[in-house]
């Protein structure tokens, strides 16, 4: 009876020994789920709710937008800090909109980032414990490494170059905030907009201008200073265009040069893709690329500089064609050529142009014929009668190299231009007096004094 008794109170004590491990077990488990006072985590009376629930509201708007609330709930969990936040007609008003596009553009994160941490400094600075005049200048470390200077003088507390104009504005047990007139902005920040600014102003680079031609001889002279980069080609396009680099070298580097300014046979394809995916112009894009190599003609001519806007007839207007007017050899080429003017035209400048000047004569590469356009019921129309086009579909593709206006009509060159009168030039016929080189000979001889063969001449 005694052992089963025994075995019983074994058996209890071995339940209990199990049940006060799982029960510190537990309790571990959740010291270490729960967060410290330190981890990071605020309350409502923060600092940042101040912030955030603030006049400053620009201020507080950027800190979000730079993703810096965690990284200061973190600074605030360790140890108070203190804000100098500009008021809001200092980033709305004051700051350069150009330095303001910079700091929210995507790639300039750690900039802005750098930009508001170096308006928190790590410790509390109250307006009682700002230093003296006497002390002079004190040095306080930001959160972002940097170093602002504190100082007081003719009874004004200055941070930097800014004027504290609300001391104490905003008071929490981890921190507080004082109002500042203007934007502090670190070296470091405005090297880097510097920089960027800089290389703005070089980031497309022009092609170098053509070499000269002689007018005399009609061949290439070397310059005698170097062509200034973004200069137009010297050549004009129809020696661009001529077949063969003998007859016509290459005016300008392309995209497999040395300089490496322009892929025109890349923009040639973008433009291409976009009529596809406009919808509409796919007759004109199989010509331009399977029908004739005039895509490839393009792509040089905009690699050596040349620039072009193309008169695009839409499906409706190339589906009128007939057989005969493509069915003889180079047809197609000659019928692209007259709508492909050798300028960068967009609807805005034909209209004006039209507006201003009544009838406006375009080059074309199908030379010597041009385009006519004039204004017609509040757009432009190009050509005159049955062969006219209205400007249809405007700015399909506009890169500064190539531009493609949509019309509804396929234009051709007009008969008077086609057939031109040539004016023979008219002889004029001298008839020379007999004798008179004879005449005047005899008397320079006789001016020397030989007048007896004078007289034998006579």
């Amino acid at each position: 009876m005694g052992r089963r008794i025994y075995g019983g109170s074994a058996v209890i004590h071995i339940f209990l020994f199990f049940f006060v491990l799982i029960f510190s077990a537990a309790s571990a488990l959740s010291k270490n789920s729960n967060p410290s006072s330190g981890s990071g985590q605020i309350n409502s009376n923060s600092v940042l709710v101040a912030l955030l629930d603030s006049r400053y509201t620009e201020l507080a708007e950027l800190v979000e937008k730079a993703l810096l609330l965690q990284t200061l709930e973190d600074a605030v969990g360790r140890h108070n800090i203190t804000i100098f936040a500009p008021r809001n007609e200092a980033l709305e008003r004051d700051l350069d909109p150009e330095f303001k596009r910079f700091l929210l553009e995507p790639g300039n994160l750690k900039s802005l980032q750098t930009l508001l941490m170096f308006h928190i400094i790590p410790n509390r600075v109250g307006s009682d414990q700002w230093p003296s005049e006497e002390s002079g200048r004190v040095k306080h470390h930001t959160l972002g490494n940097d170093q602002v200077h504190l100082s007081n003088g003719e009874g004004k507390r200055m941070v930097d170059l800014a004027e504290i104009i609300r001391p104490d504005d905003l008071t929490r047990p981890d921190g507080l905030i004082h109002g500042i007139e203007r934007l502090l902005i670190p070296r470091s920040v405005q090297e880097d907009f510097n920089r960027r600014r800089s290389l703005q102003s070089i980031t497309a680079v022009l092609p170098e201008g053509a070499p000269e031609v002689d007018p005399r001889t009609n061949r290439l002279k070397k310059p005698a200073a170097p062509v200034p980069a973004g200069s137009p080609p010297a050549l004009p396009i129809q020696s661009a265009m001529a077949p063969g680099p003998s007859l016509a070298p290459a005016p300008a580097p392309g995209p497999g040069g040395k300089q490496h300014h322009f892929d025109g046979e890349a923009q040639v394809k973008d433009f291409i893709h976009t009529l596809l995916h406009y919808g509409g112009y796919n007759e004109m894009a199989d010509i331009l690329v399977n029908l004739t190599s005039l895509a490839t003609e393009m792509g040089r001519l905009v690699s050596e500089g040349y620039v072009l806007t193309v008169l695009a007839p839409n499906d409706d207007a190339m589906a009128k064609l007939t057989t005969d007017q493509l069915s003889e050899p180079g047809a197609p080429e000659q019928i692209v050529y007259y709508h492909i003017i050798p300028e960068y035209q967009t609807e805005e400048s034909m209209y004006n142009s039209v507006r201003r000047f009544g009838k406006v004569k375009f080059d074309t590469l199908r030379f010597p014929h041009k385009v006519a356009a004039k204004e017609a019921d509040g757009s432009v129309k190009f050509g005159d009668g049955e062969k006219s086009a209205y400007l249809f579909d405007p700015d399909i593709y506009t890169d500064g190299r190539i531009s493609v206006q949509g019309i509804d009509g396929v234009l051709f060159p007009q008969e008077e231009e086609i057939v031109e009168s040539v004016k023979k030039p008219v002889k004029k016929v001298v008839q020379p007096r007999r004798g008179k080189l004879l005449e005047v000979a005899c008397s320079m001889l006789g001016a020397f004094g030989k007048e007896t063969y004078l007289s034998k001449c006579r």
